[in-house]
């Protein structure tokens, strides 16, 4: 799916101190709404890196461009400034990325 990116979040809380990831190649900030909702920004750097889901996630790319690909699947599929893709909740993805990949990742 292809939308404009997300340029700007208003009226959120941030937490300043950022979860860093495999060796630095993953960096974000956790951020809540007024409502309660949880997301997170950041961006991983060039690395081909594996995650695994608690909830359900939603991954928007914001900058940059990655390929990812979907536990059960063979197939890597590229997404770009703009795009986005959901990964279930229990599971794991492949993320590669060859450029930094700037993100939020809408959690449930």
């Amino acid at each position: 799916m292809s939308t404009t990116p997300t340029a700007r979040i208003d009226g959120v809380s941030v937490t300043t101190t950022a979860s860093v990831y495999f060796d630095g190649k993953c960096v974000s900030h956790g951020i809540t709404f007024a409502d309660g909702t949880k997301k997170s920004v950041g961006v991983i750097l060039p690395a081909t890196l594996t995650f695994n889901t608690g909830a359900p996630e939603i991954m928007e790319c914001v900058a940059g461009s990655c390929e990812y690909k979907l536990a059960g699947t063979d197939a890597w599929v590229k997404s770009s400034a703009g795009e986005q893709f959901s990964v279930p909740g229990n599971a794991q993805f492949e993320i590669r990325v060859t450029e930094p990949y700037h993100y939020i990742c809408h959690f449930g």
